[in-house]
């Protein structure tokens, strides 16, 4: 009897001791499974290299010159001598106005200048009569002399005022004819013979006047490509003939760049043979030689949030934020420019939910 009891507590302290273990294990298999490991990552080396690169651009023709013409004063339009892609020649005459009250405010002006002109010779011929006489001791009071030369200077500043509202008003008379500041084409026409024209009202211009034989080519150049300088050759084709391609050269950068778009306005000079209009657009090969000094990384560790721009650096197996800018970029990489130096890990598809001194290993 006492031995089958032995023998059954033996089966069970045995059993509570799988049970134990059993229960040990799956705790320790817990505790490790809650245990945070440090993150894997992919790295890059930072590296010198001198990445050049080439980009297309949108770019637009646009006319060297072009004005549009208003009024200078008001009248109705007399005689239009052009017409949409009349050719015309500086000083050519393009239209002319009337405005007869303005051809009698000058008639006017003219006969007070004369009549002021008039009695400034009287005073002056009386005054040079009485300064003849006053050498005559006794002959002409000192007063009177100075009367006279008094009027003689009173009529004369009142005839060079008279002089100088009779040539305003001829001036004015001259608006009525209005001719072409430089050699061009007419592209737009809103006015006929008999209309009003007025020179308070800005609505729409009588002609529009464009130099399209010199043209200006257009170009918004992202700020890491503004390292190109004058006199460097680009080359574009134009879409509307066939893909046509031009080469051109640099002439004017604004020095600027816009800080909403984040882009510099550069301009070529075109010369146009007759086939290219102002308006067409263009697309722009654009190449920039790199720095041999420039830092390199994969474009995908380049983090671009809305606050910075930055790369993530592993020191002392930690993360570390560094503030970049990039310029160059080509075939999945990118030069930059930051606190960081040649040789240092920067994390691969880095993005902005690992945090800085986060571990990797």
């Amino acid at each position: 009897m006492t031995t089958y009891r032995n023998i059954a507590i033996t089966k069970i302290l045995f059993l509570a001791f799988i049970l134990l273990s059993c229960s040990n294990k799956h705790t320790d298999e817990q505790k490790a499974a809650q245990t945070p490991t440090a993150p894997h990552y992919s790295f890059a080396t930072v590296t010198k290299e001198n990445l050049a690169a080439t980009i297309k651009l949108p770019a637009q023709l646009a006319a060297y010159r072009e004005i549009s013409i208003f009024p200078k004063v008001n009248g109705y339009v007399k005689k239009v001598y052009v017409d949409i892609g009349s050719s015309v020649k500086t000083g050519e005459l393009l239209m002319t106005l009337e405005a007869p009250e303005l051809e009698q405010a000058s008639v006017q002006a003219k006969e007070k200048y004369t009549k002021a002109k008039v009695d400034f010779i009287v005073v002056k011929e009386n005054y040079n009569r009485l300064l003849q006489a006053s050498k005559t001791a006794g002959a002409i009071s000192p007063l009177d002399l100075s009367i006279a030369k008094s009027k003689v200077e009173e009529d004369s500043i009142l005839c060079q005022q008279e002089k100088a509202n009779w040539q305003m008003q001829q001036t004015m008379i001259s608006y009525l004819n209005i001719t072409a500041p430089f050699n061009g084409v007419i592209t737009e026409r809103n006015t006929h013979e008999g209309a009003l024209a007025s020179a308070t009202l800005k609505d729409k211009p009588m002609l529009e006047l464009k130099q399209i034989n010199h043209l200006r080519l257009l170009i918004d150049l992202p700020e890491n490509f503004s390292t190109l300088k004058e006199k460097d050759s680009v080359t574009f084709y134009i879409t509307a003939l066939n893909n046509r391609k031009i080469s051109a050269v640099i002439s004017r950068k604004s020095d600027n760049v816009n800080t909403q778009y984040r882009f510099e306005r550069v301009e070529a000079d075109v010369q146009n043979d007759g086939t290219l209009t102002p308006g067409m657009y263009a697309d722009v090969i654009v190449k920039s030689s790199g720095n041999d000094a420039s830092l390199v990384v994969p474009t995908s560790a380049v983090v671009t949030s809305t606050q910075r721009k930055y790369v993530l650096v592993v020191r002392n197996n930690k993360t570390v934020k560094v503030d970049v800018t990039t310029t160059n970029e080509t075939n999945g990489k990118v030069a930059i420019t930051g606190l960081l130096k040649e040789g240092e890990q920067v994390i691969i598809n880095a993005n902005d939910e690992i945090k800085e001194g986060a571990v990797v290993i």
